[in-house]
């Protein structure tokens, strides 16, 4: 009886270790990432590859970021998941002048992954293409291109999708309006893993492929979808039938676009003042009206205070240049008295001698 509590304490002490690093995880990637003051382009238009075996877990294409040269793709692919976990993606979300990253990963059920639709069961709202069975995951042919001589644990059901649109962000300007639901909120705060490493390995790969930025295949990527992680050759390997949307190349560089959140902006004043770096959706956009910033107008609004205060004194002469002018001329004076003391030469200090009596004249009468 002993023996069989001891035991019964231990599970639920292990049980209690798991969850809490579970959760640990979930607070250190699921949050914004990186934020960029540019919108990425539009999900491209591909097909999915077909699946490889029982187990394995679509996870959508996506757009990433490079700081040298911008938007990249990174195929969508297939993986083997947790046992009794789903794949919630990763979204870019606009707030506080910046689009920004907000990553995927795995829980229980799907949350919230801004309202877009990435296609194959993520039509933006939870996920059609297949379910949890004990330890076994059935795969819902209507939107998962299964072969059912290799996989046999699958079922039919209509998806419904109600967006069509290809874009690839939430919020802002021409993004996605979709909120999380109550029900999403509450599944974002289960325990929940990162991206295995063989989707990080993926992802860097695609990094290092140049066919696969935007700047070089404008929306359409060559490799939009793979068979497996990490394999950008073979049969399996999708192109990109067509782009989401037209493509437009960005008016910054990728270094100007790169910012930081609303909550850290200190570094970046210069850049939140310039008209010319204002966010700008899908490919650099940046008059549109609807962006504008309000920290700008505030800044116009201070300065212009300033203005107000000055004097009519100061406008005609700054008044940062009076100190250094009047600094100048006192170095100047200073200067000048010890040139003059230079030049004059200096009198010498007689001794007091007591004066020696003249020789009488003897030629003088007065002497005789």
């Amino acid at each position: 009886m002993k023996r069989s509590v001891r035991w019964l304490v231990f599970g639920l002490l292990m049980f209690t270790v798991s969850v809490l690093s579970l959760s640990t995880t979930s607070a250190a990637q699921v949050g914004v990432g990186i934020s960029v003051r540019i919108g990425p382009p539009a999900l491209p238009v591909y097909a999915q590859p077909i699946c490889p075996g029982p187990g394995y877990l679509w996870t959508p294409g996506y757009w990433a970021w490079n700081d040298d040269d911008g938007y990249y793709w990174v195929p969508g692919t297939w993986v083997v998941g947790p046992v009794g976990m789903l794949w919630t993606p990763g979204y870019w979300g606009w707030g506080g002048g910046f689009y920004a990253w907000h990553a995927g990963y795995w829980g229980p059920h799907v949350g919230f992954y801004g309202g877009i639709n990435y296609g194959f069961g993520y039509g933006g709202v939870g996920f059609g293409g297949g379910e949890w069975r004990g330890d076994r995951f059935f795969y819902n042919r209507s939107v998962t291109n299964v072969n059912v001589t290799n996989v046999t644990n699958v079922y039919n059901r209509t998806v419904i999708v109600n967006n069509r649109r290809n874009v690839s962000f939430n919020g802002g300007s021409g993004g996605i309006t979709a909120r999380p639901t109550r029900r999403e909120e509450e599944f974002g705060r289960e325990p929940h893993r990162a991206a295995l490493a063989e989707q990080s390995k993926h992802e860097r790969a695609a990094s290092q492929n140049r066919q696969l930025f935007a700047s070089e295949n404008h929306g359409r990527p060559a490799i939009a979808a793979t068979g497996r992680a990490g394999e950008f050759n073979g049969r399996d390997v999708q192109r990109a039938r067509a782009a989401g949307q037209p493509y437009r190349a960005p008016k910054i560089s990728p270094r100007e676009a790169r910012g930081q959140s609303s909550g850290d902006r200190g570094g970046n004043r210069g850049f939140e003042q310039s008209p010319r770096n204002q966010p700008a959706r899908n490919g650099g956009n940046v008059n549109d009206r609807a962006m504008t910033r309000p920290e700008n107008r505030a800044t116009k609004s201070n300065e212009a205070g300033t203005r107000g205060q000055m004097s009519s004194r100061d406008n005609r002469r700054p008044r940062q240049d009076v100190a250094p002018q009047r600094q100048e001329r006192a170095v100047q004076q200073q200067r000048n008295v010890q040139q003059r003391a230079i030049a004059e030469p200096r009198r010498a200090e007689k001794p007091n001698r007591p004066q020696a009596k003249p020789e009488p004249n003897r030629n003088d009468r007065s002497y005789r």
